[in-house]
């Protein structure tokens, strides 16, 4: 069973602190792989208008998110 699978089961668990541990794991997961896709994206070309309504958010909220995030990113090299 993956890490996903485990937690996406965990998360319906009728034990509040199992699920709720497994709702923040998720969603720390989920926002990984959504940077990772931003990313993606951003390096083939696309433009913050084609994520943004790929994601359903707008242009400003995934332009403000992720270029913060990359900026920050090279102040740590």
């Amino acid at each position: 069973m993956s890490e996903a699978t485990r937690l996406a089961t965990d998360a319906g668990s009728k034990d509040p602190g199992t699920g709720l541990r497994a709702v923040a794991a998720l969603r720390r997961l989920l926002e990984r792989l959504e940077a990772l896709q931003v990313g993606n994206a951003r390096v083939q070309g696309w433009s913050w208008q084609q994520i943004a309504e790929h994601l359903g958010v707008t242009k400003q909220s995934v332009h403000k998110k992720y270029t913060r995030r990359r900026l920050a990113g090279r102040g740590d090299r």
